[in-house]
């Protein structure tokens, strides 16, 4: 009877040991967190966790398997999350996409996400779609076999995922051409937005603040061309021409064209939330990037009379402006682009 009763005892233990969680471990640390909390969640789930001073946090998740974004009120990603995971997170939230690594349960599928995230930020061109169509299906089927190729090396992912995954790689090239059709459309209509403001006298910036000391305004510039950027230090899409616009800057130096970057940071993307905290981030990313040209610092950030006055509601923005102070081109070709060289080859520089 007493061996009955050990036996069963020990096939009880073992039974619960091996029954699956119905959540999933969360744990993770955030080297100078953005926020004193983090936000997981999709369309059917949302779930805010507190992360502690020391930057550590801990919790339970129960969903269901998939794809969940993960915020920590700067930043976000994408996290792959199914019940029996017990993963573990390390970030430092100053080189968010860079720094991310998974351990634990479910880290190989998580780490692959990130690993894939940090690729794309340098896989596709920063001006794409102003590439000719011949070039362009050249350049996506290029992209498309990084893709296959980085998913392949990857196979002990979650099979879920990596049949979502191969499901996504398989419609990439009619999905992208799909989109370049789209962008046609929508360059057209930015033509014609914007086509009351060509040939008029520029909107002005004045006594603007520049990275170098003093102010700067656009009557400064009187004789030249000026080539104007419109960014900010939290913009990915602004900090991605940053190294196709130092290039042009070095291929035109001595030219009659002045090279102008004006910030309209105005506390996104920094803990305080403030205009000072932008700033010296501004100062910062100037120093550290070598950003080469004049660089300003916008009176009001979007609601200055320039921004305003160039209808300024996205960046990165570029403009063209005359020697004479006239608007050449309200809505010019991005550093990255093909058709910026096109458009100075047309000019007397």
């Amino acid at each position: 009877m007493k061996k009955t009763i050990l036996l069963l005892s020990v096939l009880g233990i073992l039974a619960c040991k091996n029954e699956p969680k119905d959540y999933v471990l969360f744990t993770g640390k955030i080297i100078d967190k953005n926020s004193d909390s983090i936000v997981i969640s999709n369309r059917e789930y949302t779930k805010t966790i507190k992360v502690n001073e020391d930057g550590t946090f801990s919790d339970t998740l129960k969903v269901a398997d998939g794809k969940y974004n993960f915020y920590d009120g700067g930043e976000s990603t994408t996290l792959f999350l199914k019940n029996g995971y017990e993963l573990n997170m390390n970030l430092d939230a100053k080189m968010f996409d860079e720094t991310i690594s998974y351990s634990g349960i479910g880290a190989e599928t998580n780490n692959y996400l990130a690993k894939k995230a940090l690729m794309q930020e340098t896989i596709y061109p920063p001006s794409l779609f102003d590439f000719e169509e011949p070039e362009f299906k050249s350049k996506i089927s290029d992209i498309n076999a990084s893709l296959s190729d980085f998913l392949e090396s990857n196979k002990a992912i979650d099979t879920a995922l990596y049949a979502s995954e191969r499901s996504e790689i398989d419609q990439f090239m009619d999905e992208m051409l799909g989109y370049y059709s789209k962008q046609k459309e929508y360059k057209e209509k930015r033509a014609a937005e914007f086509a009351d403001l060509l040939g008029i006298p520029s909107p002005a910036f004045v006594n603007y603040e520049n990275y170098k000391g003093g102010t700067s305004s656009l009557s400064d510039f009187k004789g030249k061309y000026v080539y104007v950027d419109v960014w900010a230090t939290w913009c990915g899409p602004c900090k991605a021409e940053i190294p196709s616009l130092k290039e042009i800057e070095k291929n035109y130096h001595g030219k009659n064209i002045e090279f102008v970057s004006i910030s309209v940071d105005n506390g996104r993307g920094y803990k305080e939330k403030t205009v000072e905290a932008s700033k010296e981030g501004w100062k910062k990313m100037i120093a550290e990037k070598e950003m080469g040209g004049t660089q300003l610092f916008a009176d009001k950030a979007w609601e200055s009379d320039f921004t305003r006055g160039f209808k300024v509601n996205s960046i990165p923005r570029f403009i063209l402006i005359g020697p004479d102070g006239t608007v050449v081109n309200p809505d010019a070709p991005r550093p990255s682009s093909p058709k910026l060289l096109q458009l100075f080859n047309s000019l007397e520089l």
